[in-house]
């Protein structure tokens, strides 16, 4: 074997690699993250993603309006509420399965709403169906089960 190809392929290799790279973490963000903007105003779009939550029998453990949080820091920012969302028959089989128990730090679900400087209304989420996928097996399937979910609760804000 010619040692000119050895090294043309090594070369070749390695520079797809770092195209490779270069083009996963520029993309990547936009791909962990989803982002629509709302039908409606801030706070009813807070609203309505509680009160279908509920009406989907979820379960609201916390909401932080996160923009208070931080006016008490001397920060003015604009509006910023992440809800959390708990499906208990999904977290129930996932906490209850050791192996399983790893995703738990991405529990319970959150849905962030905030207002733009232009006054736009955006709800922002995992992309928890993407991520599913990086587990396989039954965390997999209860993820992917919870992000159909979550977008049917979405689904009385966001354009369809």
């Amino acid at each position: 074997m010619n040692v000119k190809y050895v090294i043309a392929g090594l070369i070749s290799f390695i520079a797809g690699a770092i195209f490779v790279a270069i083009a996963g973490i520029s993309v990547a963000p936009g791909m962990m993250i989803n982002e629509t903007e709302s039908l409606y105003s801030y706070n009813y779009t807070v609203e309505m993603i509680q009160t279908e939550a509920e009406a989907l029998g979820w379960k609201i453990p916390a909401v932080h309006v996160i923009s208070n949080s931080v006016a008490g820091g001397g920060y003015e920012v604009a509006p910023v509420t992440v809800i959390e969302l708990c499906k208990v028959d999904l977290a129930g089989q996932i906490l209850s399965d050791d192996e399983s128990r790893v995703v738990s730090s991405m529990m319970p679900c959150r849905v962030a709403v905030y207002e733009t400087s232009d006054g736009d209304v955006i709800v922002s989420r995992m992309n928890t169906g993407m991520i599913s996928k990086l587990f396989g097996g039954d965390i997999e399937k209860l993820m992917a089960d919870a992000t159909i979910e979550t977008e049917q609760i979405l689904g009385a804000v966001l354009p369809q």
